[in-house]
C-alpha cells in the first residue's frame, strides 16, 4: 500500500462508522503493509486488519475494540491508550 491510499481508506471508514454503513466503505487492511504508519487515535473498530504488518505503528488511543489481530506484526507499536477490548490475538 502506498502512503497516499491509507489517509483515503480510513476516511472513507470513518464515514462508513458514522453513517452505521450507509455511506463510505469498510476498511478491508487484510495483510496490509503499514509498517510504522501513524494510526494514532484512529478509529478502527470494524475494520479488517487480519495478516496486517503494523510493525512499529503509532497506535497510541486508537481504537481496536473487538478487532481480529490473529497473524498481525505489532512489533515495537505504540499501543498507550489503545483499546483493545475483545481484540484476538
Amino acid at each position: 500500500m502506498n502512503p497516499q491510499e491509507l489517509p483515503k481508506i480510513l476516511k472513507a471508514h470513518k464515514l462508513w462508522l458514522e453513517s452505521e454503513g450507509k455511506e463510505g466503505e469498510r476498511a478491508n487492511l487484510t495483510a496490509c503493509n503499514l509498517r510504522w504508519a501513524d494510526l494514532s487515535g484512529a478509529n478502527l473498530r470494524g475494520a479488517n486488519l487480519r495478516g496486517a504488518n503494523l510493525r512499529g505503528c503509532d497506535l497510541r488511543e486508537a481504537d481496536l475494540r473487538g478487532r481480529d489481530l490473529r497473524g498481525c506484526d505489532l512489533s515495537g507499536c505504540d499501543l498507550r491508550g489503545a483499546d483493545l477490548r475483545g481484540s484476538t490475538f
